[in-house]
């Protein structure tokens, strides 16, 4: 289950390309907190601490006590991070989207999924496993949201599936995919239907078109 981990944020007021330059530039990162019923709340937290937090998680799911700092009363508000936007060639963060939550009222949010063991059929028999869904939408409450899906494939032989059915039962947790969806899936080796393509190919090459003689010229022998 997701841990929870404390972050301390300070609201902001100033917006606009100037205010988000003022807020880099005192080696913070912009953010959003929002939530249903509730208006946007633009914030700015340190990079060092998001930085931080952000290496030592798990999964992608990660529940924050938000200790916002707003006019000298520091509010906690229980978050989920929504989304990390990051620079495409550097990597730095841009911007973070904090979506709040309720303790005692279930979230929806997309976990990953992530095998463990060697599948039997790739193990004997030569086969590839493919994963089909690489997430899973969930709802639960906050404190039994999953850092990921851990799955044992170990049992998957030749041709076999796993399908969002033969997930992993967690408590407090609802899958929301339908259950017949293929997650992983063992396929068999293409390795003989090469052998074979190699074999049934011609050995010499095909004439496709044989030069004609010219007018007046006689085929070797005709004479």
């Amino acid at each position: 289950m997701s841990n929870q981990v404390s972050l301390k944020a300070t609201s902001r007021t100033a917006l606009g390309r100037n205010a988000v330059k003022k807020v880099k530039a005192a080696k913070a990162v912009p953010a959003i907190f929002y939530g249903h019923g509730m208006e946007a709340q633009p914030l700015q937290v340190e990079r060092r601490a998001i930085d931080t937090l952000l290496s030592r998680a798990v999964g992608e799911n990660i529940l924050v006590n938000l200790e916002i700092e707003d006019g000298g009363k520091p509010v906690a508000r229980l978050a989920l991070i929504n989304e990390v936007q990051h620079h495409p060639v550097t990597r730095l963060i841009l911007h973070i989207d904090f979506q709040a939550v309720s303790t005692n009222k279930t979230l929806i949010a997309e976990v990953v999924i992530e095998h463990v063991g060697e599948a039997a059929g790739v193990r004997t028999g030569g086969g590839l496993l493919e994963q089909s869904l690489r997430t899973v939408e969930v709802e639960c409450l906050p404190k039994d949201l999953p850092d990921l899906i851990r799955v044992d494939v170990s049992g998957l032989g030749l041709g076999s599936a796993l399908h969002v059915s033969d997930l992993p039962v967690l408590p407090g947790v609802k899958y929301l995919a339908e259950g017949e969806v293929t997650v992983f899936l063992v396929s068999e080796p293409k390795v003989a239907d090469d052998a074979a393509a190699i074999e049934s190919s011609p050995s010499e090459p095909e004439v496709i078109n044989e030069k004609k003689p010219k007018d007046g010229e006689a085929k070797e022998g005709s004479k």
